[in-house]
């Protein structure tokens, strides 16, 4: 596997703002995602800050609207956005591809596809957890062994399953406006069942509420934060962060859900509160980091 060609590179608070491209194996397409790497870098791996954008973004949605560089910079935080969908122009012939993002279909949806033709380039899940994030290793000076986990929209969806599914992965997790119960919700219904069938048992695998409720301890027990804002259009049929903190407190899993008046879904909102994000994922990969050390 070979590594990733630079699209283009920008100084930016002292640190690299880079967009790259390489051939995907498990999406079988050539797939784009960008990397900020602090000052820090520059002497040694960094803990590294994975972010899954929502459903009409791309791997420079959260680099140009997000303002987070200046206190990844500060912090030694490297960030790392990649798209969120397989793309190319073989794609817009697929039943139903031509479809706005918007409404779930084409938008990768942060899972491994099952029903044809879409299993075939649809592997967000198995691409970014074997594929993206041993390559980042590979091609830059991240430190595997601390790497959190943020989304926001179906990118927070993404991250409360995939920290689900892989917590020993990941050291650190938290979301903006998630979408927490997928198999009960518009977006979530029409897309899973284009992606994995109708048998509704098979989506509870990608459902952060579900997978919640079949943990036996707490996977973060150093907490979960998220935010709503709650003039979001989409947080009653969209979004039901209630259920998944209902969830949480079944299993005892640490959970800060912070609701902030006249804030919509937007990247007003992101933009608000991502230093608190950032600090969030910082404490908690700097303690992984002391305890590395400790246990040599």
């Amino acid at each position: 596997m070979g590594l990733p060609t630079t699209l283009s590179e920008h100084g930016c608070f002292g640190g690299v703002q880079g967009f790259f491209q390489h051939d995907s194996i498990e999406i079988g397409l050539p797939m784009k995602f960008s990397v900020y790497l602090p000052p820090q870098a520059t002497e040694g791996r960094v803990p590294a800050l994975l972010y899954l954008a929502g459903l009409t973004c791309n791997e420079e949605t959260f680099t140009t609207k997000a303002g987070a560089q200046r206190l990844a910079s500060e912090l030694g935080l490297a960030l790392i956005a990649p798209d969120t969908s397989p793309r190319g122009p073989e794609l817009q012939a697929l039943p139903g591809a031509s479809d706005s993002w918007e409404f779930g279909i084409g938008a990768g949806f942060y899972i491994d596809a099952t029903q044809p033709p879409w299993s075939t380039n649809w592997r967000m899940e198995s691409y970014l957890v074997h594929e993206l994030l041993p390559l980042l290793v590979r091609a830059f000076p991240v430190d595997g062994d601390r790497i959190g986990l943020l989304g926001h929209s179906m990118g927070g969806h993404g991250a409360l399953t995939i920290g689900l599914k892989y917590p020993g992965r990941f050291k650190s997790l938290s979301a903006f406006a998630p979408i927490c119960a997928p198999t009960q919700c518009p977006w979530g219904e029409k897309a899973f069942t284009q992606y994995l069938g109708s048998d509704r048992t098979s989506w509870r695998a990608h459902d952060a509420t579900a997978l919640m409720q079949l943990q036996s301890e707490p996977p973060y027990p150093q907490g979960i934060l998220i935010d709503q804002g709650l003039a979001d259009k989409f947080l009653a049929d969209q979004l039901h962060p209630d259920l998944f903190e209902a969830a949480c407190l079944a299993v005892n899993q640490p959970l800060t859900l912070r609701k902030h008046n006249g804030y919509d879904h937007g990247y007003y909102f992101v933009q608000s509160f991502i230093a608190d994000h950032l600090k969030h994922h910082y404490l908690s990969l700097a303690e992984t980091c002391t305890a590395n050390t400790n246990s040599l």
